[in-house]
């Protein structure tokens, strides 16, 4: 996947779990949960819709590594190139 496909997966995952929330006006070298007001139950339901989207199983220990969108995007656009199918 690219990172603009990757990017707009986030978005939905997003969408689904806080609608309010704009990931346009998300600086995406700065945390997104404290850009976003999301708290760690929204976090896990978003890592949970990305997973559903994306394929990609992100593990509990990898949160501190996706904690801004542009981490989130490379986390993700490296679990695409390794998973199968």
């Amino acid at each position: 996947m690219t990172p603009d496909e990757i990017t707009r997966h986030i978005a939905q995952a997003l969408a689904d779990v806080a609608p309010e929330a704009d990931l346009g006006g998300v600086d995406p070298a700065r945390p997104l949960r404290a850009q976003l007001d999301l708290d760690s139950m929204d976090f896990l339901r978003v890592v949970q819709g990305i997973h559903r989207l994306t394929g990609v199983e992100i593990p509990e220990a990898d949160y501190p590594r996706i904690a801004t969108l542009n981490a989130l995007v490379a986390y993700l656009v490296a679990g695409t190139v390794r998973a199968p199918g």
